[in-house]
Parts: structure tokens; C-alpha cells; sequence
């Protein structure tokens, strides 16, 4: 979690260093490591990017682990995102190891730690609860090893079993595309062993595997249960979350396929939520509602759905954020064609425009956003959606003045002679005017005279004529209210 260590933790475990100098230090791609310990015994790793805005996959990809390592600091507090974290693994009902990092640095606390998991009741082992945790510090490698037995514990005691004889099912972990090799997908094998030439059903997608390779791109044959594998040959849609099966033929993974696109249409057409041109013209007619539209590329899929996701959330009922269009690869002049049709703007995720893309954006003044990390993109999109909302407006009065008699002059009107009785009344403030506890006329003021000159303001206890733009019917004794109306940013909270 968010700088907690989880980074290091992993490349101590692997022995080597590669998740170094990386964005913003949330690791933004999803791996999956197979670590193989002196025992011989092996547990895989699938790294989940930190960060809130990982929730779609963490909730999707909670179903692929078996047990959950939360790391919290203990130089630091459980923050937000640990806490979100813990829930997603409670609610997936994953069993739970804490790792307490760093307790080699000065003001390392872990006893804090535990106390602040027990106040949210999740007591540890050494508290007298259920849960297992261990002080850690990853970078020195103290008490990793008795981490892992720990995990290793909690794995016997779910008696996890599968049968390496049995055709092979598991889950996507990640979806890449590269250029001279089509679909990258990295698969984690749950049950029996996937082997090359496997035809494989995933999503709305399938293909005979070409070729497979371990996380340390070594080309493999085969991957038993619980090895992650990066596959090659599978073609068409899919993402992080399906799962993955093994078919007899070809022809039988295109007639699933088939079913699946024929549910997903009819799903469609039941849950195709338009906004109808009563809704939008309603919604106009109250001069408060604004859409924005984006399109989301990305690198990868899991990066793009996370994105996507958090970016649809910053919805409310005045600003409508709708993804129109999310995809992985480099922004192409069809991205930007569709933003120029839809009125979108383009939000890249490490991916760049193509110079063709580039130029027509800048013909056409397409905004097109280009970010390293997810939050940021977040919260200039928010920053953004603000400048949209229409702005409060408050009033302040300034000052109240009494009308003590009335002059009518011809081609001018009604001047009232006031007594300011309390603030300052300037030539520029709006009027409201009172007439027995009623407000019955609100507007500008056309002239304010003191004796017979044209003057700016006019301060508490003096007297002056003020002539009310297109109101005449103004009586002694009727108050007359001076104000400013103060224009207050809004935000989305």
C-alpha cells in the first residue's frame, strides 16, 4: 500500500530489484510472481496497485487470491487506502496476514499499529485475536521468512487443494496489447495444468496458445495450478477478472462466444440508460446540468477499468461524467474523431498520441490529457468538473435606508429622499425595496444623489435622493435594503 513497502517487499522476496524508481511509487502494472522457497514449497504474488482508485480490480481481482498481505508502516498510520484494503479482503471473505513494515526506522511503533487494527476490530495473534501479523522490515529482510510461514500456515489451514490432471481453469490477471505480438495475457491457472496449444475461452475472446512465458520471460510448455503465465494467441475482448477456460475445440469456444454476445446485447437493450431529450431538456431548462464526456486509453487494462471507474464516480446531479469510449494502445485520430464528435476530451494513461492524432487534436482543439498516475488524473478531471458548476451566488446586505418623503420629477420618475440608517450604500449595489415588511420590487439603482450631486456611496447617517430604475410607486416609511451578490465557487463534495 501507498509507499508502505509493499515494493520492497516483493523484490526481497524475489532477490532481485526490478519495481525500481517507478510513478509516483504505486506499482501501475499488475504482475504475478511465482517464488518457489527452500522447502520447495512455492506461493504466488499477485501485486494489486495501491491507491482507492484500484477498487474495480481489487474487486475483481479479490476472487483470484487465496490469502491477503496487508503491509502498513509502522513509522506510519493505517491509512485510508490500507483500510479499504482490509475491507475488500474481508469482504471477500480472503484470509488476512498483516505485515508491519519497517520497524528498523526511527519512531517505528508497531504496537500502535496493532492497537489502531484492534480499535477496528481486527485483533492480532499476539493481542489474543484470530489474526496473524508480523514485524517486518522488508528492506533489511528481517521477518520475512517467518512472514511466509506464516501464509504457509494459513494456507494449510484452508486445506487448498487442486487437481493438476484436470484441464485448466483460473483467471485473467492482465490484458496488454503489443505491437508485433498481438494480446499479451498474463493468466493465472487456479485448477489442472495449461499447456501450449491449448485452445482457451476467455471473456469474448479465444485462440490456440502460440506461446507461453513464466513471469521471467522464459518460454514454458506447461503452468500448473497457481503458476501465472503470460499467454500468447488469444484474440478478440477480454479483461482483468474473466475467467479463463480450457475448450475441446475451436468451434465450441466460438459458439460460447456467440451465446455470450447474444446475452450481452439483449442486456444491453434492457439496461441502455439514455439520457432522452426530455431528460436533457429538463435538466437544461433548470440551466444546471452539464455532461462531460471523456475517452480513457491506457497501457493496460486493469490501469484503464480502475480510471474509468473513478472517474464515473465524480458524477453528481449536476454534471453527468460519462466514459465513452475506453481502450488500450497509443490515442489515434479515431479517438480524437469521436472526441470532436462527441465534444470529449481524451484522458491517456501512459500511452501518448500518435503525431497525426497530435496535430488534428491541435487543429481541432481537442484537450487531450496525458498522466502518470491515476489520482492525478482524478483530481484535475474534479478540478476540472467544478469550473463547470454553475457558481452559488450570495447575497450580503450592506445597507438599510428609510424613505422619509418623495419628489416626482417628469422624464426621471420618483426620487426617494432616504435616511441611511445603517452601512454604506454605493451607486453600484442592487436595491430591494420594503413596503410594510413585503419586499415588493427588487432592481438597480439609476441615480444616488446627496443634495444635488451625483455621488459614489453614501456612509450611515446622512441623507440622500435615489432615483430606482423603472420603479416609481415607492412610499414614505418604505425601507429600501442595499446588497452584493458575492459569486461562491462550488465544488463537488
Amino acid at each position: 500500500n501507498v509507499d508502505h513497502g509493499k515494493t520492497s517487499l516483493l523484490d526481497y522476496i524475489r532477490q532481485t530489484n526490478v519495481i525500481a524508481g517507478e510513478a509516483g511509487g504505486i506499482t501501475q502494472h499488475i504482475g504475478a510472481y511465482n517464488v518457489k522457497l527452500e522447502d520447495g514449497r512455492q506461493i504466488t504474488f499477485i501485486d494489486t496497485p495501491g491507491h482507492e482508485a484500484f477498487t474495480a480490480m481489487r474487486a475483481r481481482g479479490a476472487k483470484v487470491t487465496d490469502i491477503a498481505i496487508i503491509i502498513v508502516a509502522a513509522d506510519d498510520d493505517v491509512m485510508p487506502q490500507t483500510i479499504e484494503a482490509i475491507n475488500h479482503a474481508a469482504s471477500a471473505n480472503v484470509p488476512i496476514v498483516f505485515a508491519i513494515n519497517k520497524i528498523d526506522k526511527d519512531g517505528a511503533d508497531p504496537e500502535k499499529i496493532k492497537a489502531t487494527l484492534a480499535n477496528m476490530n481486527y485483533m492480532v495473534e499476539s493481542w489474543g485475536g484470530k489474526y496473524q501479523s508480523q514485524d517486518i522490515s522488508a528492506k533489511k529482510g528481517i521477518g520475512v521468512k517467518e512472514l511466509l510461514e506464516k501464509v504457509l500456515l494459513e494456507s494449510e489451514i484452508l486445506d487448498l487443494k487442486a487437481n493438476p490432471k484436470r484441464k485448466a481453469i483460473g483467471s485473467v490477471i492482465d490484458v496488454r496489447k503489443d505491437k508485433g505480438r498481438g494480446n499479451e495475457i498474463t493468466l493465472l491457472v487456479q485448477n489442472g495444468t495449461l499447456r501450449q496449444g491449448d485452445i482457451v475461452l476467455a471473456g469474448y475472446a479465444y485462440g490456440k496458445i502460440r506461446a507461453m512465458f513464466n513471469e521471467r520471460n522464459q518460454p514454458i510448455k506447461e503452468a500448473k495450478p497457481s503458476e501465472p503465465v503470460l499467454v500468447l494467441g488469444i484474440k478478440g475482448e477480454l479483461q482483468a477478472g474473466d475467467n479463463f477456460n480450457v475448450m475441446e475445440t475451436e468451434q465450441a469456444a466460438r459458439e460460447i462466444i456467440a451465446q455470450r454476445d447474444q446475452l450481452k446485447r439483449e442486456q444491453k437493450l434492457r439496461t441502455s440508460h439514455h439520457l432522452t431529450l426530455d431528460e436533457i431538456g429538463r435538466r437544461i431548462a433548470l440551466g444546471n446540468f452539464q455532461e462531460f464526456n471523456i475517452i480513457v486509453k491506457g497501457d493496460v487494462d486493469g490501469s484503464i477499468e480502475a480510471l474509468s471507474d473513478s472517474l464515473i464516480k465524480l458524477s453528481t446531479s449536476e454534471i453527468q461524467v460519462n466514459v465513452i469510449h475506453k481502450g488500450i494502445g497509443q490515442i489515434t485520430e479515431g479517438d480524437v474523431n469521436l472526441a470532436i464528435s462527441s465534444n470529449a476530451i481524451i484522458v491517456g494513461f501512459q500511452v501518448r498520441p500518435t503525431s497525426s492524432a497530435r496535430q488534428l487534436a491541435d487543429n481541432e482543439n481537442v484537450d487531450i490529457r496525458i498522466y502518470s498516475i491515476i489520482y492525478q488524473a482524478i483530481d484535475e478531471i474534479k478540478a476540472a468538473m467544478e469550473g463547470m458548476l454553475i457558481p452559488e451566488k450570495s447575497e450580503k446586505v450592506v445597507a438599510t435606508l428609510e424613505v422619509r418623503n418623495t419628489f416626482h420629477i417628469s422624464k426621471v420618475g420618483t426620487i426617494a429622499g432616504c435616511f441611511v440608517k445603517d452601512g454604506t450604500i454605493k451607486r453600484n449595489n442592487k436595491v430591494r425595496v420594503i413596503h410594510d415588511g413585503i419586499v415588493v420590487h427588487t432592481g438597480e439603482i439609476a441615480s444616488l444623489k446627496h443634495e444635488k450631486d451625483d455621488v459614489r456611496e453614501i456612509k450611515q447617517g446622512y441623507e440622500c435622493g435615489i432615483n430606482i430604475a423603472n420603479f416609481n410607486t415607492i412610499d414614505v416609511g418604505d425601507i429600501i435594503e442595499a446588497f452584493e451578490e458575492i459569486e461562491i465557487k462550488k465544488t463537488l463534495e
